[in-house]
């Protein structure tokens, strides 16, 4: 079916007035009069709606009626002409039915709360909330391809299924082709009989691999799906969500909190100049003051404190905190936010955590009691990247990982990276779906993903 994009239409009008064009869609919003009825059409193609305006006189009652059902599809010819109102329209002389809608069209109104909406993942794509997130998750996946693209990194699939869970944490979901009633007296044993001959999850985190491509190709990035099992029923977890993870050589603690600042304000530029349109219907509809805030972030460098000066910050701020503030302990998502939000205003590196509250493969300060790790939080979300330069030193790094009874045999090919050729080297994951949430002002998770998958949802 030969037809123009409307998005072709509003991005080159001068090729298209008061020319006869084709388009097709779905329709938002339909309204009648006694001798003209109005029908804004959506292709998916552009986040603002084409309107068409129908002669009555000139076309059949029959069609009319049918594509004035919201939902409905329809493709229609008319002359693209220029509008006083909306800028760009198109006066109508044919309409064909493509698909008809019924009654029962969950869509009919024009607003839905965001838990209804959930409801119906297959259908709430076709809403401007929708339209406006998956327009701004499909740019910021083009920003951070060609952010890393345009300074010299390697894109490297990572395994999606391995049997390493990474951090130890364990929350990994099980990968298998055993009956659902096998009888086996040893986990061993069931696992020997299974596809892989062992124990097989999806994966927490591309680092332990993207580490390993890293110490042939220099600098890499992953970019995709991570798994974790945790029963977390928050506006910020989900069990299957996106993750960034570059890893460079040659880079120390210093290196990478650079890297990770002009990346951060690199892709929030990128968004503001390809999607002013949707960002300028968040501010104003989500989140007032987005806007200025991702201004701010782009102008502003951001701040840098140790985990130590932070705790003492928050120790004598005066707050009354739900959970009590000691060295030691993770800081939580209320004392990042007053970081954030009320004592920088602005986003913050928190660097040289306690070694025992992070994981075994970050590099040991001379202090014996800190790793050179490093959290970037943001206002209003709080933690949105993990960063740490790594362990290159071989007996060290084994040291770390018996101090916490961990299988060195599991992790041989890990090993080997520091025992043949080590070198300095450092990097962060950043969970994308956060960041789609931070640059749209999103607050739930699970409106930034097409289908969420959560505790209890599928």
């Amino acid at each position: 079916m030969k037809h123009t994009d409307i998005r072709e239409l509003f991005a080159h009008p001068e090729q298209y007035v008061d020319q006869s064009v084709v388009i097709c869609g779905w329709v938002r919003t339909a309204r009648d009069s006694k001798n003209i009825a109005f029908i804004e059409v959506n292709d998916g193609t552009a986040f603002n709606n084409i309107q068409l305006i129908i002669d009555k006189s000139k076309l059949a009652e029959e069609s009319i009626k049918d594509a004035m059902v919201v939902g409905s599809s329809l493709t229609a010819t008319g002359r693209f002409i220029t509008s006083e109102r909306n800028g760009y329209e198109i006066d109508t002389e044919s309409i064909t039915l493509l698909g008809k809608c019924p009654q029962d069209y969950p869509l009919q109104k024009k607003r839905h709360t965001l838990e209804f909406l959930r409801t119906i993942p297959h259908l709430r794509v076709r809403t401007r909330y929708f339209e406006a997130v998956f327009a701004v998750r499909d740019q910021l996946s083009h920003a951070i391809h060609n952010y890393f693209h345009q300074h010299g990194y390697r894109y490297i699939h990572a395994p999606i299924i391995t049997g390493s869970d990474c951090e130890g944490a364990g929350e990994m979901f099980r990968v298998t082709t055993q009956p659902w009633n096998a009888q086996y007296e040893t986990e061993e044993a069931y696992c020997a009989d299974d596809f892989f001959g062992k124990k097989a999850g999806l994966t927490v985190s591309a680092q332990l691999e993207g580490e390993m491509a890293a110490m042939g190709l220099g600098r890499i990035y992953t970019f995709g799906p991570t798994f974790r099992a945790e029963h977390s029923n928050t506006t910020r977890h989900a069990a299957e969500f996106w993750h960034i993870e570059p890893e460079v050589c040659f880079a120390d603690i210093n290196d990478i909190i650079e890297i990770a600042e002009d990346f951060i304000k690199s892709i929030i530029r990128d968004v503001m100049a390809n999607c002013p349109t949707e960002l300028e219907f968040f501010n104003q509809w989500v989140e007032k003051g987005l806007l200025d805030k991702l201004s701010r972030v782009v102008e502003t460098d951001f701040g840098r404190v140790t985990y130590t000066e932070a705790v003492e910050i928050l120790q004598k701020c005066g707050k009354d905190f739900k959970y009590p503030v000691e060295w030691g302990s993770d800081l939580q998502t209320e004392h990042e936010k007053y970081l954030t939000e009320e004592y920088f205003k602005k986003p913050l590196f928190v660097v040289d955590y306690p070694a025992a509250i992070k994981s075994f493969y970050m590099k040991q300060n001379p202090d014996g009691k800190t790793v050179a790790a490093t959290d970037l939080l943001v206002p209003g979300i709080g933690e949105i990247i993990g960063c740490s330069e790594r362990e290159a030193d071989y007996d060290r790094l084994v040291a770390a990982m018996e101090a916490r009874n961990m299988p060195l045999e599991s992790y041989t090919e890990y090993l080997d990276t520091r025992k043949y050729g080590s070198v300095p080297h450092s990097g962060f994951g950043l969970g994308f779906d956060r960041m789609l949430m931070y640059i749209t002002g999103v607050s739930n998770i699970r409106d930034t993903l097409l289908f969420p998958r959560t505790v209890g949802s599928l």
